[in-house]
C-alpha cells in the first residue's frame, strides 16, 4: 500500500558519460542531492545508466549513499523508467530499496521507496520519494 512521502530533494548532475551495455550505449549520470529523509536532514550522491528502448523511453538502474546529519548513513538501490520532456528534461518513475543501520532509519531496510526523480535540460534535480509496504 502506497503510504506517506518519506524524502524529498533538490540536486545537481555532477558527470555524465557514455558506456557500453548489453543493447547498445547507456549513459551513466551521477548527481548530489540535498535531501530530507524521514525527517533527517542530509546529503545523497548516487550513479545511475539508462538506455533508450525502442519506444524511445528509457529504463535505467542506480545506486548510491545518503549521510544524515546526525551521522546516520543509507544504502539505496532503483530502478526507473524514464521519458524525455519537451524542454529537453527527463521525468523518471520508478522503485527503491534500502540498507541501513541507523536507528533512526530502520525502517527502511522493510519498505520499498517509490520514487520521482525529475532532471531539468540544466541538470539541476528535483526527487520525491513515498514509502510503499
Amino acid at each position: 500500500m502506497l503510504k506517506e512521502q518519506i524524502s524529498e530533494g533538490r540536486g545537481k548532475v555532477t558527470g555524465r558519460r557514455v558506456i557500453d551495455g548489453p543493447k547498445g550505449h547507456r549513459v551513466e549520470t551521477s548527481f548530489e542531492e540535498q535531501l530530507k529523509m524521514l525527517g533527517v536532514d542530509g546529503r545523497g550522491m548516487g550513479t545511475y545508466w539508462a538506455e533508450m528502448r525502442p519506444d524511445g523511453t528509457l529504463f535505467g538502474e542506480g545506486q548510491g549513499v545518503w549521510m544524515g546529519a546526525g551521522g546516520e548513513a543509507m544504502q539505496w538501490r532503483g530502478q526507473g523508467i524514464g521519458i524525455f520532456q519537451p524542454d529537453g528534461g527527463i521525468k523518471f518513475r520508478g522503485a527503491i530499496y534500502y540498507t541501513t543501520t541507523a536507528e533512526r532509519l530502520l525502517r527502511l531496510n522493510r519498505i520499498a521507496g517509490v520514487f520521482e526523480h525529475d532532471v531539468s535540460a540544466d541538470g539541476t534535480s528535483t526527487s520525491k520519494i513515498w514509502e510503499w509496504t
